[in-house]
């Protein structure tokens, strides 16, 4: 018999993909957050602990702050709300004996713990996987670290920034030395971090499959270094195969022409090309159709070799009119093509609307609340937007009398001695 046997389809159906899964997150700022964030809006319990006081660094990670109803600004920083709604906050201080007791007790009815300290640093607390382990062996734990649990950097702090630098990203990200404005640059999200929580969803729902084959969790250490060079993707290939490092190229693309930004006679927009027949398309279209049938630009392995030559022609053409009119008339040739928009143009894009990407979540200072959605669409158990990133400890009594059954008198105790929040 299923358990699900004994209740209706549409109560099926309203249940999100995790519903049931307990979810303990000790982690602060973006990657740990990004991903119990996504554990959230699928379904999972996830209980935040956060510092009594003080709570996640990114609370104080403003301005901008979120306004209130009557548009005054508040100490709730936009950075944090971006990555933890869907959870309940309690404040812990785990540097206190029972602060620990409390932790490990959470614990022992989780299913899933997430932690972002340095490599080694929760095991004087007895908050380690080991210990954890052999109180609650199906827990599933994920450690997320700039470079993991071993090899010589492990002690090291790893933020974003440092490892787009260190990881590859940045030698690839930029224009081209030599031209203005040329050198490395980072992305402009902490993309690293976001891809790190990702890829961590990914290994605690296998950890979870794989728990039901065999009764027991694991430990998944993360790295932030070993996803951006996994996230390296054909240029860490390019490199493989070639024994050369690849280089900068503004918005161009490594090994397909054109690919690129170019400057209309009002703004920048985008094209990206990738084969010979969407070239061809391309050149009837914008009114050059001997281009095509040119030798140095017929093939793209030709285009890519003559780099320079494709580019100015086409840059010198662009610049005859607006964006708007060459997005037009590219875009009917199915060529992919596109304006740049800032994120207030982005926000805006009726296709964003389309898709549900802005979600309203009323919160306790603002009623008309909105934040970026998720992109995970699922037609059964789809996401559910239930709270927005919690208050400071305000769920702090609700989650201690549920899951380890306290009393009020109790809770009061542990707030008199400072223990929670």
């Amino acid at each position: 018999m299923s358990e699900f046997d004994h209740v209706g389809w549409n109560e099926v159906v309203a249940m999100g993909a995790l519903t049931g899964i307990r979810v303990l997150d000790l982690s602060r700022v973006l990657a740990g957050p990004w991903c119990s964030q996504v554990l959230a809006d699928l379904g999972a319990d996830v209980v935040k602990v956060e510092r009594v006081g003080r709570g996640d660094d990114t609370r104080a990670w403003g301005p901008p702050y979120m306004k209130d109803a009557q548009g005054n600004e508040t100490q709730e920083a936009s950075y944090y709300q971006s990555s933890n709604r869907n959870k309940r906050s309690v404040a812990v201080d785990i540097a206190t004996e029972k602060g620990q007791e409390v932790v490990r007790a959470l614990a022992a009815e989780s299913d899933v713990l997430i932690e972002n300290f340095k490599a080694g640093s929760l095991t004087k607390y007895r908050l380690d996987y080991a210990s954890l382990s052999r109180i609650n062996p199906r827990l599933v734990y994920c450690s997320i670290t700039g470079f993991g649990q071993t090899g010589p950097r492990a002690q090291q702090p790893g933020y974003d920034f440092i490892i787009q630098g260190i990881g590859g990203l940045m030698s690839i990200t930029g224009e081209r030395d030599g031209v203005p404005g040329g050198g490395p640059q980072k992305v402009g999200v902490a993309v690293t971090d976001v891809m790190t929580g990702l890829y961590s969803v990914i290994a605690i729902q296998a950890a979870l499959l794989a728990r039901e084959n065999t009764g027991r969790g694991q430990h998944c250490d993360m790295a932030l270094l070993d996803v951006q060079v996994a996230a390296l993707g054909n240029q860490g290939q390019n490199y493989l195969s070639t024994g050369v490092s690849p280089g900068r190229y503004g918005n161009a693309h490594a090994n397909i022409v054109p690919y690129n930004s170019f400057r209309a006679s009002d703004k920048d927009f985008i094209i990206a090309c990738g084969n010979d027949s969407q070239f061809a398309a391309l050149c009837d279209a914008i009114g050059l159709p001997e281009l095509s049938a040119d030798p140095r630009f017929s093939k793209n392995e030709n285009r890519v070799r003559n780099r320079d030559a494709i580019t100015q022609i086409l840059s010198d053409h662009f610049k005859r009119d607006t964006a708007e009119l060459w997005v037009e008339k590219i875009s009917k040739v199915k060529v992919p093509v596109g304006v740049i928009n800032d994120i207030a143009g982005a926000l805006a894009e009726p296709q964003v609307d389309a898709r549900g990407m802005l979600v309203n979540i009323p919160h306790s200072m603002n009623p008309d609340f909105k934040m970026v959605g998720s992109p995970i669409h699922l037609s059964d158990t789809p996401v559910e937007y239930k709270r927005p990133a919690p208050l400071l400890g305000q769920d702090t009594d609700d989650v201690l009398s549920e899951y380890l059954c306290l009393s009020p008198e109790q809770l009061s105790q542990l707030k008199n001695d400072g223990v929670v929040g």
